[in-house]
């Protein structure tokens, strides 16, 4: 069960992400967050994708998450690129260890200016789903 949905929010963008595992939570994370910087990557070449390695230590799965993201967006700024999958070598409650991959970009849909800490709070549910609210500031 991994998902993302887009909520309303008066000055930025709220997305709500779930998924089965953490690892499920923050590909879905990603992923919710490439769609909002470019929603399409029709016509992209095989021979254009972009890796990069991401390695995050962070206080709890929260802060891991927000940071991830934030690491990833200033990746996608610097390389113009959109990241949108992603590869562990390491994931727990503080650390992640990863692969993105993504493609070069002509443009942006949004300029997501960072990805806050506001309503961020990574749950584990009692069937061992993993949620949260994410803020980005457009």
């Amino acid at each position: 069960m991994k998902t993302y949905k887009v909520m309303p929010h008066t000055a930025d963008v709220r997305l709500w992400v779930a998924g089965g595992s953490l690892e499920e939570l923050f590909a879905v994370a990603l992923e919710g967050m490439a769609v909002l910087i470019k929603e399409s990557d029709e016509g992209v070449a095989p021979d254009n994708i972009i890796t990069e390695k991401v390695e995050i230590e962070s206080a709890d799965q929260t802060a891991l998450l927000i940071d991830f993201l934030s690491t990833v967006l200033t990746l996608s700024h610097q390389n113009k690129a959109v990241f949108r999958h992603i590869m562990f070598e390491k994931l727990n409650e503080t650390n992640c260890i990863a692969e993105v991959r993504g493609y070069p970009a002509d443009g942006f849909d949004d300029d997501i200016k960072a990805v806050t800490y506001h309503e961020a709070n990574v749950v584990n549910d009692k069937s061992g789903n993993f949620s949260t609210m994410i803020v980005f500031d457009i």
